[in-house]
């Protein structure tokens, strides 16, 4: 028996993306394009026309790489760099447009919040339809299905349909069902970032018993490179389609970061992997410490964040988050829950501030993901925006030596030594 679980040989995904202009059509427009429809086909069909308004997207781009049976390897990279494409690819759900994936053994794959479910059967309908999908018998089904209950913590709901369970209910159960059915490949996507905290160590757990202990494949992806790091022996780095490193997941991780860092200038016109409707766009994040524009600031010192922006809306937000080197959220900022004395109304603004009168975070290296909203929508988001460097400084008079073993965040406190008082005792 081969020792391979996954090949994937020059794999490519495109697809098409047609950029149409707003405008309504005339009569002339309509008689002219139904008249020369027929000779448009043929061209477009023999490779002789292609709409000036079409363009072509690769998601992937000649990809290939091996996982032997047992491994556990992290798919890393930045939104928008492949890895969904990928893993939909390896679960059937798409068709790649070149190159092949062969995958030796029983697949289970959770990509979404509730995929596989039927949202008319009940949670214990479901389970017997997803094993069945698996490929799994009834009565190897019927083994498992008190610990595919007890693991989600649905018993109560188990005869409701499942489109009346909320989307922590769904990752619950459809990750007990995949964890369960005793699959040989097990592919997971971000989607446990759904579940709350205990649930997710609840499947790290499950998933590290699932491959350390029944030498079964596992796929993993993760913005969290604390779980990556935890989980997986192997790391892939994806970026804009390409597979760019492949070696241990610690080496895989510090050369995603090292990505990251070198596209983060602060300037983000030239950030082309970002989210949300894009009626405005984050143009800049400038740091200002100490009458100083610096990405390096110092503990307990205190700092301004600017986010630049072009365009305006009704209802205009921003948010941001600081993370450590693994991914670990440390602070989060919204301008939506400002205090009474903060001014983030204006009708005109096209930038928005942060003010920290002081800077609580020990010595070390951290990264910024950031988002504007507009007009009740998200409007941009951009991974990695920035990096700070926080040097050791003074907080409220102390200086922060911390290396960060402990903990992220300096609490300003106090000690206080106090001598017992005297024992009054009365001799007789």
């Amino acid at each position: 028996m081969s020792n391979t679980a996954i090949k994937v040989e020059n794999l490519s995904k495109s697809y098409r993306l047609h950029h149409q202009v707003e405008r309504y059509p005339t009569f002339r427009d309509t008689l002219v394009r139904g008249v020369t429809y027929p000779w448009r086909r043929f061209c477009q069909l023999s490779g002789h026309l292609v709409e000036d308004s079409d363009e072509t997207f690769w998601a992937l781009n000649d990809v290939s790489f091996e996982v032997s049976t047992g491994e556990v390897v992290g798919i890393i990279g930045r939104n928008g760099a492949g890895k969904s494409t990928l893993l939909k690819i390896l679960s059937r759900i798409t068709e790649p447009t070149s190159g092949r994936a062969i995958l030796n053994g029983r697949i289970a794959s959770l990509l979404e919040v509730g995929t596989g479910f039927h949202p008319e059967l009940t949670g214990r309908e479901n389970i017997y339809l997803n094993g069945a999908i698996l490929g799994m018998k009834r009565v190897e089904i019927a083994r498992q299905f008190d610990a595919i209950v007890d693991f989600a913590e649905v018993e109560k709901f188990l005869d409701t349909p499942v489109k009346h369970y909320s989307s922590g209910m769904y990752v619950r159960l459809a990750f007990a069902v995949a964890a369960h059915l005793e699959p040989e490949i097990l592919i997971v996507d971000e989607v446990l970032a759904v579940g709350d905290i205990a649930f997710q160590r609840k499947c790290l757990g499950k998933m590290q018993q699932f491959a350390h202990n029944s030498g079964r494949t596992v796929l993993f992806v993760s913005h969290n490179l604390a779980s990556l790091r935890a989980l997986c022996t192997r790391g892939i780095l994806l970026q804009q389609g390409r597979l760019v490193f492949s070696d241990t997941i610690d080496s895989a991780v510090q050369a995603y970061l090292n990505t990251l860092e070198e596209q983060s200038t602060g300037d983000l016109s030239r950030i082309t992997a970002r989210g949300g409707k894009g009626r405005i766009r984050l143009r800049s994040i400038t740091i200002k410490s100490e009458g100083r524009t610096s990405n390096t600031v110092s503990s307990g010192s205190p700092v301004r964040f600017e986010f630049a922006m072009t365009g305006n809306l009704p209802n205009l937000s921003c948010g941001f988050t600081i993370y450590d080197q693994l991914g670990h959220p440390i602070a989060a900022f919204d301008s939506r829950k400002h205090g009474c004395d903060d001014r983030t109304d204006e009708p005109d603004a096209t930038t928005l501030s942060c003010e920290l009168d002081e800077l609580f975070l020990v010595p070390g290296r951290y990264r910024i993901n950031t988002a504007v909203l507009g007009d009740g929508e998200l409007q941009d988001h951009v991974e990695a925006a920035v990096f700070i460097t926080v040097e050791s400084g003074m907080v409220r008079g102390r200086p922060s030596q911390s290396d960060g073993a402990y903990g992220k965040v300096l609490i300003p406190h106090r000690w206080i030594a106090e001598s017992p008082e005297p024992i009054e005792s009365e001799c007789r």
